[in-house]
């Protein structure tokens, strides 16, 4: 591409409504562009990137053999129901009606219709199994829209399926796809971590994923540093320590606490550490009321409250609610007494002489056991915290960030049964078909490498998916030996099949070279001063060292370069 009358701009200052660095610089550097909250488009430069991403998730989902087919993203409502997922999903589904007042929604997810997709050519095992797949764009009303392309309405997202008629076969399927993933990954260049997760809203027996570490990242990632134990922190398995107390029970004692609510207040007030104090916790669960008894310095893990009681909408209570169920005011709500069931987390259960609130404005319990309370429940329903025992080995556990950038599941049958996708096995027996589902985000892709490779200049992309993988830059557009020179060049690599840019703007160098740097071209070649010396400068934009090279040796080192990042 030659710059003079391309569509290309860069903007040289950063950009105010965007929140991470990806996003700042993929808007400064003309790639994409916002045209309201959580929508983007991506503009020539930007486009080249998605596709070259694209065309190595292609090449990996081709070597194992699954096939691409485009799907609908307008998909009748009535799908969604035959699923159950309508109101799972609820607002973050965009709903409309044609003009005969049916409802449809656009596609936050596929596979519903790659479910249906996969009835036409599934009638015994013989058929089995397949794996299908597309890249399309899926939509979903997010609340809060932010960092770029991280979390948007529209993106584009890969999503795969496989059809087996077992578990082995499943098992395989996934391992299958398992191992394209991370060689997808490593082409891109990102660095990553897999973890186990939550089903979701996907359902299923298994989830995983792939993580790239980044400080913005909103998921919260526990690992070990003494085995491979790795999770997201939704699903972390809290370990409570072994072993009883020394310290004796002693009667439960009412004791005024005044103006002091918080945790924090309650603690300073009676000068006791927060990890003395146990709140109750008031939460509306498919609309009735649960009481939540948890450690004063944990937190509640919504994602294993809701799995224990199999609910399908929770939320805190609203205060209105609270008095009403436990005649008192937030802050001094306990477990003591109440007619609502009772869900304890088994930290708790090893306590010994905790503080509780006493249900009575102004005062609190202190010396409370398990035994003064009934309670429905005891399970695992907190965060861990960093610096908690490994479920695995009982090592520490250490917390990073992570971008979400990539999923598996092991759906099971649960689409399948649900659509009849059935087959007749070697016995003449009809069966559901098990399913695995696997999803890589395109776009978050895009931005988490760029939130993992810049530097105060711009961009860092790597070789597999820059734009274009060399810059030649004209010093003076005005010495006809320089232009020549540089138009050779880059006929040469053009030749070479070596996607390249020509600045041949009418702008200063430094100019050039800013822009060249901002937008993340690997290579740079300078035409100067010395071309009557057939001598043109080398310089890679992850490096500092500016090497003089002759012009003819310039496309075997060129060459050589993108073979070693290649590999």
């Amino acid at each position: 591409m030659k710059l003079k009358n391309s569509f290309f701009y860069t903007n040289r200052e950063n950009i105010k409504d965007e929140d991470s660095t990806s996003g700042n610089l993929l808007v400064r550097s003309g790639m994409i562009k916002k045209t309201s909250s959580g929508i983007y488009m991506y503009l020539p430069l930007g486009y080249k990137v998605l596709k070259n991403i694209e065309n190595i998730i292609r090449e990996e989902m081709n070597k194992i053999n699954s096939e691409e087919v485009l799907l609908p993203c307008l998909i009748s409502s009535d799908i969604y129901e035959q699923s159950n997922r309508l109101n799972l999903f609820g607002k973050s589904m965009f709903s409309l009606e044609d003009r005969y007042d049916k409802k449809y929604v656009l596609g936050p997810t596929h596979e519903e219709l790659f479910t249906i997709a996969a009835l036409a050519a599934t009638k015994s095992f013989k058929n089995l199994p397949f794996t299908l797949y597309q890249m399309n764009t899926k939509f979903r009303d997010e609340a809060r829209p932010r960092y770029g392309l991280i979390r948007v309405r529209e993106f584009i997202m890969k999503d795969a399926y496989s059809f087996d008629k077992d578990l082995n076969g499943l098992d395989n399927s996934y391992n299958e796809m398992f191992n394209a993933y991370k060689k997808i990954f490593g082409r891109l260049g990102l660095n990553y971590k897999i973890v186990r997760a939550d089903t979701g809203a996907m359902g299923g027996l298994l989830s995983e994923e792939f993580q790239a570490i980044s400080d913005i990242g909103e998921d919260t990632l526990v690992f070990c540093d003494s085995c491979e134990y790795a999770s997201n922190l939704e699903v972390s398995e809290s370990i409570t320590p072994e072993g009883e107390s020394t310290e004796k029970p002693l009667e439960k004692d009412l004791i005024e606490t005044k103006d002091a609510k918080t945790i924090e207040e309650v603690s300073e007030y009676l000068n006791e550490a927060p990890s003395k104090l146990v709140k109750t916790l008031i939460y509306k669960i498919d609309d009735k009321p649960y009481a939540i008894v948890i450690k004063g310095d944990s937190k509640v893990n919504e994602t294993k409250l809701q799995k224990i009681l199999n609910a399908t909408k929770l939320e805190l209570a609203s205060d209105k609610l609270v008095k009403k169920v436990t005649h008192c005011e937030p802050g001094n709500i306990g477990p003591i007494n109440l007619d609502i069931p009772v869900i304890m987390d088994n930290e708790v259960s090893v306590m010994v002489n905790f503080i509780v609130g006493a249900n009575k404005i102004g005062y609190h319990y202190k010396n409370v056991n398990i035994t003064d309370f009934k309670y429905d429940v005891v399970a695992d329903i907190r965060d861990v915290k960093e610096g908690d025992l490994c479920p695995k080995c009982g090592s520490k556990l250490v917390f990073k960030k992570g971008i979400e950038i990539g999923n598996t599941f092991k759906l099971g049958t649960k689409y399948s049964e649900c659509f009849d996708l059935k087959f007749t096995d070697s016995d003449n027996n009809l069966k559901p078909v098990l399913m695995g589902s696997y999803g890589i985000g395109v776009g978050r892709c895009m931005s988490a490498i760029v939130e993992q490779k810049n530097d105060e200049k711009g961009i860092i992309w790597p070789m597999s998916i820059a734009p274009y993988k060399v810059a030649i830059v004209i010093i003076d557009m005005k010495n006809e030996e320089q232009v020549e020179a540089a138009n050779h060049l880059y006929q040469i690599f053009k030749e070479a099949n070596i996607d390249v840019i020509l600045d041949d703007r009418n702008e200063r160098a430094g100019v050039k070279f800013n822009d060249m740097d901002l937008i993340g071209i690997p290579i740079r070649i300078t035409v100067g001063r010395k071309i009557s010396e057939h001598i043109v400068e080398l310089k890679r934009r992850d490096r500092d060292e500016i090497t003089e090279i002759s012009v003819f040796d310039v496309l075997y080192k060129v060459q050589d370069i993108i073979d070693e990042e290649s590999v």
